[in-house]
This record gives C-alpha cells, sequence and structure tokens, in this order.
C-alpha cells in the first residue's frame, strides 16, 4: 500500500532538517571558538600558526581541484584576520566587519535596482493590445 505525504508535512520535515543542520553548525563554529581561544591564550597557536594554516588550506584544496589558483597573500591575510577576530573575541571589530558588509550588500542591491530591466509581456497581453488598437495579432510590439 502506497503511503501518501502531504506537501505541508514534507516542507515541514525538510524544514526541521535544515534547522537541525543550522544548529549543527553553530554548535561546531562554537565549539571550535572555545577550543581555539583556549590554544591562543595559552601562547600554543600564533597569528603566525592560523596565517600558515590558513595558506595550507588553500594549498590543499587547490591541489584537490576544488579551487583552480590560490589567492594573493593579502586575501589569505585577510581571511586569518577574519578568523583570528573570532579567536581573539575583538567584538569591536567583529562589529565594525560586518557593519562594513552590510553597507557593501545595501550598496550592491542600491546600484542593482537601479540597472535597466527588459520585460516580456505574455503573448495573452500582446494578442489583448491587438485587439484595442485593431491591428492584426502577431505584428510585433515593442513596449515602453
Amino acid at each position: 500500500m502506497a503511503m501518501q505525504i502531504s506537501l505541508d508535512e514534507i516542507i515541514s520535515m525538510l524544514l526541521a532538517r535544515v534547522e537541525s543542520l543550522a544548529y549543527s553548525a553553530e554548535n561546531q563554529k562554537t565549539r571550535f571558538n572555545v577550543m581555539a581561544r583556549v590554544l591562543y591564550r595559552k601562547g600554543l597557536l600564533s597569528d603566525e600558526d592560523v596565517l600558515d594554516a590558513v595558506r595550507d588550506e588553500h594549498h590543499l584544496l587547490k591541489d584537490l581541484g576544488l579551487i583552480e589558483e590560490m589567492p594573493d597573500e593579502e586575501m589569505l591575510r585577510a581571511a586569518a584576520e577574519s578568523l583570528l577576530q573570532w579567536i581573539k573575541g575583538d567584538a569591536a571589530e567583529i562589529r565594525r566587519t560586518m557593519e562594513e558588509y552590510e553597507n557593501k550588500m545595501r550598496e550592491m542591491a542600491t546600484k542593482e535596482a537601479v540597472k535597466p530591466r527588459i520585460d516580456v509581456a505574455p503573448a495573452s497581453t500582446l494578442s489583448q493590445l491587438d485587439k484595442l488598437s485593431g491591428k492584426k495579432p502577431g505584428g510585433g510590439k515593442l513596449i515602453l
């Protein structure tokens, strides 16, 4: 006998799974931050160690073919600095970086909203316009 599942049930199951994955990811991030802070405070992890690890990670990604080329040194340093902000617990710098990111996203959204758009009318709308104007159908129209 076939079992029927409603669309609502499927969506609910998927949302529950996504929520579980998000919780798990946050939990892992918290654990990483706690352990990294312990190592950093004890002097077992340095800023240079983090930069070297970021560099090693990108070399591995390149060797595996997951990225085409190594990021430049500036990008590697930026990635390491981002990790170090969390490891050091630098709330003020993290907040500043987040605000900077939000501002960039707003700028991009504003630029995107200003771009010209091309809208295509459905055939039924064009047929209605043909009927209203008295022209024969299928003549093609450019509506501005």
